[in-house]
């Protein structure tokens, strides 16, 4: 099994709580960390129907027999376990009693929230990252396979075409993970949203332009994109304000979490498509933040992340807030370096008063090059020790 960042933070909250909550999204590979990670811990499916009706029906019972130290997974599909969980662990008062996961984040994150809040660590997993596939030699050699394959585990596992998997991805996602939590009637009305997202990944968000293209009124693109948000699909990059509450009211971008399935998505059907695609940019620019998102994410830290721009559309691709410092990052899908490329990220610089060594070109050649004036670093390695 690869090895994922995140155990080192799932071994350290263990000591800290009394229960710990996986959620991510759907095949993303929780179950099999959970079980190779935990070995001295029960394993308690709750998709199983048998075990679900003990857990809904009896909780008490079912509670005596899994007393502690055991991993339920897709627990979100009995609610009212959370509140017998609650009583359970109060009463004991024991560090690392119950590991909970579960995929649909709607739902279990509002259990949560109600029964267990104070109680539980809550961690989020996502499909590989560079870093993970690299340190084990999985990587793809060549940027376009790595930007086609995208992060899944079982494309990795299983050697599972990109074309087979999304596709049955997409579907099984829409009617277990979306259309019976939701009660989302047009299934396929939600599918080509998913697709027409697509082509606005990377882009702020634009209700009423998204409304108009998809034909549903704008409280549905509004909720459709929660949804996709809460399901771990994408992700919203918020704009950069000094103001804080500026920053909560201003549209932000919308990536999503996986080029593979961005690429199916897209119409992309192989690796070679991408030379000619007018996104291709976009998608680079996408696994990118992905992997600073899921790099902060997996060590247990806060992903402050924003983009910047300015009302003469002065550009930063990723501004990064650490403590009261800022770093600065230009994307770049060009496997040249030059020198051009710090023009915009300068100008920024100056208005945010970033200092020189806090600025970087992300960008797809293979050299690393750090000096006073200008860091150019490759993509595999921009964010490994974040």
């Amino acid at each position: 099994m690869i090895k994922r960042t995140i155990e080192n933070q799932i071994l350290k909250l263990l000591q800290k709580f009394p229960v710990i909550t996986l959620t991510g999204v759907r095949q993303c590979g929780k179950s099999t960390l959970l079980k190779a990670l935990l070995k001295n811990y029960t394993y308690v499916s709750l998709e199983d129907p048998d075990t679900r009706d003990f857990a809904e029906f009896a909780p008490r019972d079912f509670l005596e027999k899994y007393d502690k130290h055991c991993i339920f997974d897709e627990v979100q599909r009995v609610p009212n376990l959370f509140s017998y969980i609650q009583t359970k662990v109060d009463s004991k008062n024991e560090m690392g009693q119950y590991i909970l996961s579960g995929s649909h984040n709607f739902n279990l994150m509002n259990n949560i929230s109600q029964s267990l809040a104070g109680r539980t660590a809550v961690l989020t997993l996502a499909p590989f990252s560079i870093t993970e596939l690299d340190s084990e030699k999985l990587l793809p050699n060549k940027l376009n396979d790595i930007l086609y394959k995208g992060f899944y585990p079982a494309i990795y596992d299983r050697k599972i075409d990109p074309q087979d998997y999304f596709s049955s991805y997409l579907d099984t996602y829409i009617e277990r993970d979306v259309r019976l939590l939701q009660n989302i009637s047009n299934a396929t009305a939600f599918k080509r949203f998913i697709k027409l997202l697509a082509i606005h990944s990377g882009q702020t968000i634009n209700y009423t332009e998204l409304s108009n293209e998809s034909g549903v009124s704008v409280p549905t693109v509004k909720s459709w994109i929660s949804i996709l948000i809460q399901s771990y699909l994408i992700y919203e990059l918020p704009p950069y304000y000094k103001k804080i509450s500026k920053r909560l009211v201003k549209s932000p971008k919308i990536y999503f979490y996986d080029t593979g399935l961005l690429c199916y998505l897209l119409g992309i059907e192989n690796e070679n498509d991408l030379n000619m695609n007018d996104k291709f940019g976009c998608i680079f620019e996408t696994m990118v933040i992905s992997e600073y998102k899921k790099n902060r994410m997996f060590n247990g830290k806060n992903a402050n992340g924003y983009f910047y721009r300015d009302t003469n559309q002065l550009e930063g691709d990723l501004l990064d807030e650490k403590g009261t410092e800022l770093y600065a990052y230009e994307i770049k899908s060009a496997e040249v370096i030059d020198k051009k490329y710090f023009k915009s990220l300068l100008k920024v610089a100056e208005i945010l008063q970033i200092p020189k060594n806090h600025l970087e070109c992300i960008y797809a050649g293979v050299n690393t090059i750090k000096n006073t004036e200008y860091s150019f670093v490759n993509y595999k390695n921009a964010f490994s020790e974040n």
